[in-house]
């Protein structure tokens, strides 16, 4: 996870907003299969939004944390069951 101003932060959610969710985690949980979707779209994009189900036991919270210390993303925001998770493209082809 990096760390990013305020500023940045601000400017990212202002982005992100008109983002519809492309990560869905469904009642099985954080699954690999979770993860391997989250990876794939902050490979293709930088900025991502997940939805978590509302019959998932873990905090929204918990979830943002557990799904960015494992793709090396940051957390922008948790906004009920939605987050949106920000990681800079490693090169641009």
């Amino acid at each position: 996870m990096t760390t990013m101003k305020g500023k940045d932060r601000a400017a990212l959610r202002s982005q992100a907003h008109h983002l519809n969710a492309t990560v869905h985690v469904g009642v099985a949980g954080l699954t690999p299969a979770v993860f391997g979707s989250l990876e794939e779209a902050l490979a293709a994009n930088e900025l991502v939004k997940v939805q978590v189900s509302r019959n998932l036991d873990v905090k929204p919270k918990d979830a943002a944390e557990a799904l960015a210390l494992a793709t090396g993303s940051s957390i922008i925001q948790v906004i009920g069951r939605t987050m949106t998770l920000y990681r800079r493209k490693a090169s641009d082809e």
